[in-house]
């Protein structure tokens, strides 16, 4: 199989057109996600049932069946171990996030401050379907225990395999279901007689999950639009390709809307780089997934330095960015536009994906220039704190008397004045 080859002097404009994305949703599946939110907020555990029966083929009786009574036993130790080990990493990545609250004396002499506490309730959407995504529970499920949560409460396509089930209690799950879908997040966000309503709506999942998370937003919090995964990887000459291409085939494997880009710094990586691609694949068991995402999803982009290869991966603000050119230790300090960063041709995406530590809920489709991946911070909420005594508000009063009667609201003023009078 071959591609196009775009070349960013002479293409510069098209392939400008294609990188710059945005966060994007048909009108089909806006209305048909908007047609199930008010079905489940109207229905509850009715609707829920019908479209998880619609969509899973899984028919449930009552609501309470929905609830699944979670396995704790992994299928074999060595999964068991691994589970153990990347959630430590993981854990402890994640309350090295934790901010602390503090105090300060502003210029009248007030403390103000801020403190920092956990969400009571939140749900997690953990996808299924195609693979039972293990690593997910636990850098989601994982993350919210390290800040606190009491309640955590996860949505996960039937039927829940084994080895899910123990991965998420594993992390820290109190209530896990068997429903997918839109549904599952109409469920965590409006409640139902089954599901009690969560304060925040967490996680990945295809385009009808993102766009249900977009629809629930006001009436609960969410934390980003995490779509299907992606990978931009900028390579120089000097760049293992049998490295390149592994870490494209990893990404690749997610399947449907998945997407792809490789920017090659000169004209040698890309002939080398399709013949290495065609032979890893042959004997990778999600070889259809992986050439769907290839041939729908995948970008190839030649470019005569590695500036201007900065410059189209930081317009494309790609989930994964693996940096496999020289220097890029200083480069990887320059880039914004990422969700994460893999530095040099050791730091395989995969090690981010498992185990490094930082979760790989991470921004997609360009959501990278103004979203962050999943933090501890995404399960916790900021309050301000403001102290005023006497000395401080008299000394101040004069100051809020003449901002608010230029805004035309006396009360204000009059609710300072009260206290002790004005001055300016």
């Amino acid at each position: 199989m071959r591609w196009k080859v775009w070349s960013w002097r002479e293409d510069g404009e098209q392939v400008k057109a294609v990188v710059t994305r945005r966060c994007a949703v048909s009108e089909g599946v806006r209305g048909q996600v908007a047609e199930i939110l008010d079905a489940v907020r109207r229905d509850g555990d009715r609707a829920v049932m019908e479209f998880t029966r619609k969509y899973d083929g899984v028919s449930y009786e009552r609501g309470g069946e929905m609830r699944v009574e979670l396995r704790r036993a992994f299928s074999g130790a060595r999964l068991e171990r691994a589970a153990r080990y990347a959630l430590r990493n993981i854990e402890r990545f994640a309350r090295r996030q934790r901010p602390r609250s503090w105090v300060m004396r502003n210029e009248e002499g007030a403390e103000v401050g801020e403190s920092y506490h956990p969400l009571e309730r939140v749900g997690i959407y953990v996808p299924g379907g195609a693979a039972p995504l293990i690593s997910t529970a636990l850098m989601t499920v994982g993350v919210a225990r390290a800040a606190g949560v009491r309640e955590i409460v996860v949505m996960t396509p039937p039927p829940v395999s084994g080895d899910l089930q123990a991965a998420l209690a594993l992390a820290g799950a109190t209530e896990v279901y068997g429903v997918g879908g839109a549904q599952a997040v109409g469920a965590m966000a409006f409640g139902t007689e089954t599901v009690r309503a969560v304060d925040k709506v967490c996680g990945p999942g295809n385009a009808y999950v993102v766009e249900a998370k977009r629809q629930v937003m006001g009436w609960v919090a969410v934390d980003q639009l995490p779509g299907p995964s992606e990978i931009a990887v900028l390579a120089d000459d000097g760049a293992r390709v049998d490295w390149v291409a592994a870490d494209v085939l990893a990404q690749a494997e997610h399947g449907h809307g998945s997407q792809v880009l490789v920017v090659g710094v000169g004209e040698g990586i890309f002939g080398q780089l399709f013949d290495e691609m065609e032979r890893q694949w042959v004997d990778l068991k999600r070889r259809e997934y992986l050439l769907e995402t290839l041939e729908r999803g995948a970008l190839f982009v030649r470019v005569g330095s590695v500036d201007e290869g900065v410059e189209v991966v930081e317009r494309y603000a790609p989930e994964h960015l693996s940096l496999q050119v020289r220097g890029a230790g200083r480069l990887a300090r320059q880039i914004r536009n990422a969700g994460a960063i893999f530095v040099g041709g050791f730091s395989a995406v995969a090690a981010g994906d498992y185990v490094a530590g930082p979760s790989h809920t991470l921004p997609t489709g360009g959501a990278a220039r103004m979203f962050a991946g999943l933090t501890v911070m995404d399960f916790m909420k900021r309050t301000s704190v403001v102290r005023y005594d006497r000395g401080a508000i008299e000394k101040v009063s004069g100051v809020i008397e003449a901002l608010a009667l230029a805004e035309g609201l006396d009360a204000h003023a009059a609710s300072v004045r009260v206290r002790g009078g004005c001055k300016l």
